[in-house]
């Protein structure tokens, strides 16, 4: 991207990544003056979206002055390379700081070069999870003690200033650049009702990582909580579940019940007998045989599997007729359950892993399918609740374009008295780092697959897939990936045309 002319933001990309939790990201070599730009228009175009235009120039400045460092990291890298200095080495470090801001500053395209070629780059992400907006810039370089040292002792100095004048009066150290970025970074996040704890430079394996922290208004995350139960409350209004179903997840609940039993009273009721071998023998339950019967599917599939695909059943049926969006949304769904059962059978040991998070794929963005749902009567009564409570139009128009959806999702899997598990995975499907440890094979195994479905249509990019949940799955480079989405869909594509 360092050579073309700057790129275009793409705002429905922004919406995109906002309402589902995706992380927005920027990779650069050399950060030209095009980058620059687009990165400050990317920023302004998240923060508007996220109604906090208030904090642009703060954000901005926060943003370039994180990049810049990170581009002084690289090049510090590559330059004491060249004069065969060691980083690590006080001697080395202090040495080579001597002439590095005159020799670099006056060969600058010369060090941006050995940077692009050694494959160098300043990583800019913006992300909204838990209500927190994260800005952070990566750069794949780790740095040493000698210069973390520094660092924290610049964030320390930084405490000291109230504003600008202050700051500016002091005679700072001027080896690497004064540290007056930093102190300013600092008095920008006072600016924007933030502490310096909000900032953090951490070291991981392979790179650096500085991270600010900004909690969205909180009058904000208070509106989008009470227009969620809002509608929780109105969808409670519906049936809980079918009686038939209901009945029979009692039964499949009972420790005493064996399968003859289960079997014998699912076959007592013959729509449903009828429903639950058409769902059993479609290309996404993935059985190896054609099962003819309610007994062979019970014995097949097992208590668990019925009790799973009973929830899924039972809430397809809750919501009614099907619409083109809700098709769409419901084809989403499955592919995932799809990808995620093969991720749980093909790296996980644990035998109940797959059934639960083929489930889980099936109804992760249940609340999405909610929100299809609402009719439009009760849309305006939500916008007539928003009117006597002061909630801006914009929460309003976020909520009902899919923001938050995990959540409402969760709750009403709650009210259903759905498995905790199930819960889990819905409510942290594109937070899994949230998930608790218990959960986090099966958060995992859901956020991915729906992670490969947005790698797999061109929504994302390799880079903005979480590494964790990619490490747990020993997924560890795109290769890896693509050679896995190219098993899985052609997979998928054998079972959906009957081969």
């Amino acid at each position: 991207m360092d050579a073309v002319p700057q790129p275009a933001i793409d705002e429905a990309r922004v919406k995109k990544a906002i309402q589902s939790g995706i992380p927005l990201t920027v990779t650069t070599f050399t950060m030209p003056r095009e980058m620059e730009l687009y990165i400050e228009q990317l920023v302004t175009a998240f923060l508007k979206e996220l109604d906090q235009e208030k904090l642009k120039d703060y954000v901005v400045y926060c943003v370039q002055e994180l990049a810049v460092n990170a581009k002084k990291a690289n090049t510090k890298r590559v330059y004491f390379g060249e004069q065969g200095l060691n980083l690590a080495n006080p001697d080395d470090y202090k040495t080579g700081m001597e002439h590095f801001k005159e020799q670099t500053l006056n060969n600058l395209a010369h060090y941006l070069q050995l940077q692009k070629e050694e494959g160098l780059y300043i990583k800019v992400i913006l992300h909204i999870k838990q209500n927190i907006i994260y800005i952070e810039v990566h750069n794949n370089t780790v740095m040493t003690q000698t210069e973390l040292a520094r660092i924290q002792d610049k964030l320390a100095n930084s405490r000291q200033y109230n504003n600008m004048a202050e700051a500016l009066s002091q005679v700072i150290d001027d080896s690497e650049g004064a540290g007056l970025g930093l102190v300013i970074l600092i008095l920008m996040l006072k600016k924007m009702g933030l502490s310096e704890n909000c900032f953090h430079i951490l070291n991981t394996e392979k790179e650096t990582v500085a991270r600010i922290s900004i909690p969205l208004d909180r009058t904000r995350v208070e509106n989008m909580s009470m227009l969620s139960e809002t509608i929780v409350y109105h969808i409670n209004s519906l049936p809980l579940f079918p009686e038939n179903v209901v009945q029979m997840q009692k039964l499949v609940a009972d420790p005493k019940s064996d399968m003859a039993v289960i079997a014998r009273h699912i076959s007592m009721d013959p729509a449903l007998t009828a429903d639950l071998l058409r769902i059993v023998n479609s290309a996404q339950y993935m059985l190896e045989k054609k099962v003819d019967s309610i007994s062979e599917a019970v014995n097949l599939i097992g208590i668990r599997g019925i009790r799973n695909l009973l929830y899924s059943y039972g809430t397809q049926k809750i919501f009614g007729e099907e619409t083109s969006e809700k098709k769409q949304l419901w084809d989403h769904s499955y592919k995932v359950a799809f990808y995620a059962y093969n991720l749980a059978k093909n790296f996980k040991r644990s035998k109940d892993l797959p059934d639960d998070v083929y489930v889980s794929g099936i109804l992760h963005d249940m609340g999405k399918i909610v929100l299809s749902t609402l009719r439009p009567a009760l849309l305006n009564n939500i916008r007539n609740f928003c009117v006597e409570k002061n909630i801006p139009v914009s929460v309003f128009e976020s909520l009902a374009a899919g923001m938050n959806h995990a959540e409402i999702g969760a709750r009403i899997a709650e009210k259903w008295n759905f498995p905790e598990a199930l819960t889990v995975a819905i409510r942290y499907h594109h937070d899994p780092g949230a998930a608790p440890d218990a959960y986090k094979d099966l958060v995992n195994a859901v956020y991915l697959a729906n992670m490969f479905c947005e790698y797999e249509s061109g929504g994302i990019a390799f880079d903005q897939i979480e590494e964790a949940p990619l490490e747990s799955y020993g997924i560890d480079s795109r290769d890896r990936l693509d050679s896995l989405l190219e098993q899985f869909s052609l997979g998928l594509n054998q079972r959906n045309s009957g081969s």
